[in-house]
């Protein structure tokens, strides 16, 4: 798998990424929710009624003699009620359905979000395992060079050209070579174990990877060192601002608590009343409600005031977060001239360690050399190897370090 392969598998199975789809379509849903409080509700019941004991008060009681109970309830009552309720005007209804289209907005933005850091993540981990790929490949060519050496002084040996101390000096270089190639493995199934974690792949599903660190640094290479940032690139950023949008609405409505709510009402109640006979009762009605707030204790004052600390609270936090952003990108572009610098001196120590071992290497085959010069040459350029690839890996994180701190890891 290449590394756009992965992030794409990434972003098609990640559990952070269904999450944050849910999220938005919660968001299409909770508009739909709060909308709905507009539209007519409409509610139907239906009662069946039967006195054991009818209420009563005595006739003395009203003036009207003595020694009877007047009932003023019906025995049986069955019916029906069909309501209908329609909100005319609500500040904050009104204020919800802006939030709530707004938030839909939010979790879009929240969603690019967990897209850029997925993205950020998956960078990270494929990285250094292709780092750890390279590192083998090389060790891999010393190693069948170091064979090749040591077949050839056996020979020269069994001629009685070099002494056993040779051979086993050579030998001992080639078992230390494959000690290290046994822990780059071990290294190699770790960092690709956390790979697979990171995009969210089974375990135990093999993988190989198929871009090389020349290829990523041709693609993150392309930079402008110089380049500023656009914060509006950072969606961590805009999700802030969205947010104190989101506040000012809040802000907005608790100023209004005062406004007041004008719904219609209406409702019919076909019905059966009676004792031994049950006769037709209908009753219907319509009106309009009106209600406005007159004294709450400050309730909805207190809602306006810590509406507006949050508001300076998200000032606060956009001020932090400019200076990190700022933090990022400075140091970037630091890491960025340090490890081109260094990658420069590490290949410049490489090519010096290569011409010292050709040379090494020649004179012993001609006899004018000793093994211990090759393993000392050989244990150089080993180093020199491993330095440029650790040369070559840290500057790799550096481009992409500051193509993240831009917002551009695409």
């Amino acid at each position: 798998m290449s590394l756009a392969d992965c992030i794409d598998y990434a972003l098609n199975n990640h559990s952070d990424i269904r999450i944050a789809e849910l999220s938005m379509k919660d968001a299409e849903w909770q508009i739909k929710e709060n909308r709905s409080v507009a539209y007519p509700q409409i509610g139907l019941g239906v009662h069946v009624n039967h006195f054991l004991l009818q209420p009563s008060i005595p006739s003395e009681a009203l003036g009207f003699g003595e020694g009877e109970d007047l009932t003023f309830a019906l025995k049986n009552d069955i019916g029906a009620q069909i309501r209908l309720n329609q909100l005319l005007f609500d500040n904050k209804y009104l204020a919800t359905i802006k939030a709530a289209k707004m938030y839909k907005d939010y979790a879009a933005i929240q969603y690019r979000g967990v897209v850029e850091k997925l993205r950020n993540k998956v960078t990270n981990a494929y990285i250094p395992a292709l780092v750890i790929e390279e590192a083998i490949r090389i060790l891999e060519k010393n190693i069948q060079a170091q064979e090749k050496l040591v077949k050839e002084t056996k020979a020269n040996y069994t001629a009685g050209f070099v002494e056993q101390l040779d051979v086993d000096r050579l030998e001992y270089a080639l078992s230390g070579f494959n000690v290290d190639l046994e822990s780059l493995a071990r290294q190699r199934e770790k960092a690709v174990d956390f790979l697979k974690f990171t995009i969210n792949m089974p375990n135990k599903q093999p993988i190989s990877l198929v871009d090389d660190v020349d290829k990523l640094l041709s693609i993150y290479g392309d930079i402008d060192p110089e380049e500023q940032l656009d914060y509006m690139n950072r969606p961590d950023y805009v999700a802030l601002l969205k947010a104190k949008e989101l506040n000012a609405i809040q802000t907005d409505a608790f100023r209004k608590d005062w406004w007041p709510v004008l719904s219609f009402f209406g409702s019919y109640d076909p019905s059966y009343q009676g004792n031994e006979r049950l006769f037709w009762i209908p009753s219907s009605i319509i009106g309009l409600q009106m209600t406005m707030p007159i004294y709450d204790g400050g309730y909805y004052k207190a809602k306006e005031e810590r509406s507006m600390i949050q508001a300076l609270k998200v000032d606060e936090q956009r001020k932090l977060l400019t200076m990190g952003y700022d933090l990022e990108l400075e140091t970037a572009r630091k890491d960025y001239f340090s490890t081109k610098q260094k990658l420069e001196d590490r290949e410049r120590n490489l090519e010096l360690a290569e011409r010292i071992f050709n040379t090494s290497e020649t004179k012993f085959k001609q006899g004018l050399g000793s093994s211990f010069e090759v393993t000392q040459a050989q244990a150089g350029l080993y180093q020199s190897q491993a330095n440029f690839v650790n040369a070559r890996l840290d500057y790799l994180k550096s481009l992409v370090a500051f193509k993240q701190a831009l917002g551009k890891n695409y």
